[in-house]
């Protein structure tokens, strides 16, 4: 049999215990209802028959014959084998009820008793099971009273129907009640659940403090954990930015003497440098990689930053009177650190203002739980060969084509560290269009 401890859901295992609580709290309930209705129906019964004693010993006639000064024959003990009898003995003189006919009870010898009538277990004429009260008087008078045990059986039979009757219906009360709690009480925790999604998925930074007074203890250590990552994120960022400074330029110098005319003969020094440049950047990708997906991401919201970055180059290209049209749905986001987003958007539209010949259109929608962002010019684009270039691996965009410098490729690489990617195509405005492919 497998025991609470080992079943798995915290639901089924509260809602187990309490029905199991539940059903045993019926059966107790049960069985001290029914014993308190036995002995009150006794009781009853044993009142009834005394009156019948105390009625007879009232009604004997003093003097050494056994005789009754009034008829005692009142129902139920005038009707033949109702089990509901009585009898005086004293000595071979009987005196009988009307329903005993010519027979006699087997009554037990018991000691005189002060008190009163003493019960007793016995058996009718007829074999039925009787419920006796015996009382012997100090002149050696027996008196006795009986009353069949289906007297007794008969109404704890129909208490005990009704009795259980009750007791399924509040057993299903219980039951719903049971249920109804365990999902009240374990509501908060599935709300904490859902913040907790909200707060991976970038909907939100942390999870609220409003709890209940159960839970709030486990959304503080949450909190603590969330802020804790956070600042790893943002040491880990930081030494993966300063290594790369403290790295790139001295090997950018490192390249750049050696392809001075006689320094490298042969170009071995130049293919070294290459190398270790490439596995430079190859661990620094990685480490800013583990970073990004080691922590809880953000999610940004597009419309803002796009207006802002739109109006801030305006503003720089006012002699060419560039005008940057946005088209981003409110609300859309894209699960990207703030300033990875600018980082990257900033270059892509930047570049479209500087090739531009004056109209600049950035564009946003979100697809398949992607956010895809359009930025288009209508200046003189890029040509095949160009385009074909900015696909291949180690080549830089600069080295390609003059005047798109190194701010797409550092923007090919951000979107990359966040599963996405940057596509370079003809715009129908005549000139570039970069799409730019964020996690939504």
């Amino acid at each position: 049999m497998i025991g609470l401890g080992q079943i798995g859901s915290l639901r089924r295992r509260l809602l187990l215990g309490a029905l199991a609580l539940g059903a045993t709290a019926l059966i107790v309930a049960g069985i001290a209802i029914a014993l308190i209705l036995a002995r009150f129906v006794r009781g009853q019964i044993d009142s009834r028959l005394d009156a019948q004693i105390v009625a007879l010993v009232s009604g004997l006639e003093p003097g050494p014959a056994l005789h009754l000064s009034r008829d005692l024959d009142a129902p139920p003990f005038d009707r033949p084998g109702s089990g509901w009898t009585w009898q005086v003995q004293r000595g071979g003189t009987v005196l009988r009820s009307a329903s005993l006919g010519e027979r006699s009870l087997t009554v037990p010898a018991l000691p005189e008793d002060e008190e009163g009538p003493r019960p007793a277990d016995g058996t009718g004429p007829q074999g039925q099971a009787l419920i006796l009260r015996i009382l012997t008087l100090p002149d050696g008078t027996v008196v006795a009273a009986s009353a069949p045990r289906a007297a007794l059986n008969g109404p704890l039979r129909e208490a005990g129907l009704s009795l259980a009757a009750c007791l399924a219906v509040l057993g299903l009360v219980l039951a719903a009640a049971g249920v109804a709690q365990v999902r009240l009480g374990l509501r908060p925790l599935d709300r904490l659940r859902q913040e907790l999604e909200a707060v991976r998925a970038g909907r939100r930074e942390r999870v609220p403090d409003s709890q209940p007074v159960e839970v709030r203890p486990l959304a503080a250590e949450i909190n603590a954990l969330l802020d804790q990552n956070a600042a790893q994120l943002a040491q880990a960022r930081t030494h993966v930015a300063n290594l790369a400074h403290g790295l790139k330029t001295p090997l950018a110098t490192l390249s750049l003497a050696l392809s001075e005319p006689g320094r490298d003969p042969d170009g071995r020094l130049s293919q070294l440098a290459a190398h270790l440049d490439r596995s430079v950047r190859h661990h620094l990708r990685r480490a800013r990689s583990a970073a990004l997906t080691g922590a809880t991401r953000l999610r940004t919201e597009l419309a803002g930053p796009v207006t802002d970055l739109a109006g801030a180059l305006e503003r720089l290209h006012a002699e060419k009177g560039v005008r940057v049209t946005c088209a981003v749905p409110p609300g859309l986001a894209a699960a990207c650190d703030p300033q990875d987003l600018d980082e990257m958007l900033g270059n892509l539209v930047d570049n479209a203002c500087t090739w531009c010949t004056r109209a600049v259109r950035v564009s946003a929608e979100g697809s398949g739980g992607e956010v895809v962002v359009a930025i288009e010019d209508d200046g003189p684009g890029l040509g095949q060969a160009a385009l074909a270039a900015v696909a291949q691996r180690g080549r830089r965009l600069d080295e390609t084509v003059p005047g798109h410098g190194f701010g797409l490729a550092i923007t090919t690489e951000l979107a990359e560290l966040y599963g996405g990617g940057l596509e370079l195509d003809r715009s129908a405005m005549g000139g570039l269009r970069a799409r730019l492919r964020l996690p939504g």
